[in-house]
């Protein structure tokens, strides 16, 4: 009786006011000041995406522990993480702007590969975008539902992108002879980045291909029953 009147009062609760998205909006005043900060203040950016990235550790352990996950949670962590990324990524293309053409792929293939992915999701009736199925492409599997891999990657991305960032300021503390510090994390993150990039195409491939076979299912679907 008692676990029963405290599951009713927690599906009573504002799912606005739940931990872990109150974490999330914590991480999106992070992300906007370190917006504000970027054009001139490297340490402030610094510690502000750096705390904004951070907290996105905590809202999913709260969303567990809590049991509060919920949809919105979901969409808000997401958009918090592409958004911020894609913040950074402008800058870079004003400070670098001998590479904006690739800031610019890799902006439209993250957003495009993540959007059409999360609607292939939703239209197939699956409750999250990693979940998929185990005959679907096994780079997305093993991406997917390898926890240290998909950490790694979307780590080292972050490291890349911040990294560079931080560079056009300066080196950082020397680590290898005349190298700095960001200089070699660029170097050594940068591949990973290349590769993390690969895999959305993939995913934005795998993607389309499946809204195919939708398209095709609904109208073998309408043919079969205009034959009935």
């Amino acid at each position: 009786m008692l676990s029963d009147l405290l599951r009713s009062a927690r599906q009573e609760q504002n799912p606005f006011l739940f931990v872990p998205n109150l974490i999330g909006y914590a991480r999106i005043i992070l992300a906007i000041l370190a917006c504000y900060t970027m054009p001139h203040y490297p340490t402030a950016t610094l510690i502000f995406y750096f705390f904004s990235a951070f907290l996105d550790a905590f809202d999913g352990l709260a969303a567990r522990a809590l049991d509060q996950s919920t949809k919105f949670g979901s969409l808000l962590d997401q958009l918090t993480d592409r958004c911020g990324t894609l913040c950074l990524i402008f800058v870079l293309g004003l400070f670098y702007p001998t590479y904006l053409f690739w800031f610019q792929m890799s902006v439209a293939i993250d957003i495009a590969s993540h959007w059409i992915h999360t609607q292939v999701t939703l239209m197939s009736g699956k409750t999250s975008h990693k979940s998929i199925d185990l005959n679907e492409n096994p780079i997305l599997r093993l991406y997917y539902t390898n926890r240290p891999i998909l950490f790694s990657m979307c780590f080292a991305n972050e490291v890349f992108y911040v990294s560079l960032y931080m560079l056009y300021f300066y080196e950082g503390p020397l680590v290898l002879g005349s190298v700095g510090l960001f200089r070699l994390l660029t170097y050594i993150c940068g591949p990973l980045a290349v590769a993390k990039a690969t895999i959305s195409l993939i995913q934005l491939i795998a993607a389309c291909i499946n809204v195919k076979e939708l398209d095709l299912a609904e109208r073998r679907s309408a043919v079969a029953g205009k034959s009935n």
